[in-house]
């Protein structure tokens, strides 16, 4: 599933997106450190895998989620 990144706290590594229809997740710490990212910026595009209603890896839309 796609989103855009609403915000980012490097201290935390965590954060929330917007989903396509305008509801707003929150991703915590475990979710950013599964994936290759070091850092996020309002407005990007990125791949979000959710389980149930918890983020669990987010990463930029051009790298693939985990099978």
């Amino acid at each position: 599933m796609q989103a855009t990144v609403r915000t980012y706290d490097p201290a935390t590594r965590s954060g929330t997106v917007f989903l396509d229809d305008g509801t707003v997740l929150a991703f915590p710490a475990r979710a950013f450190d599964a994936g290759p990212l070091l850092l996020l910026r309002s407005g990007q595009r990125v791949n979000i895998a959710v389980s149930g209603e918890e983020i669990t890896f987010i990463t930029l839309s051009t790298f693939p989620l985990p099978s």
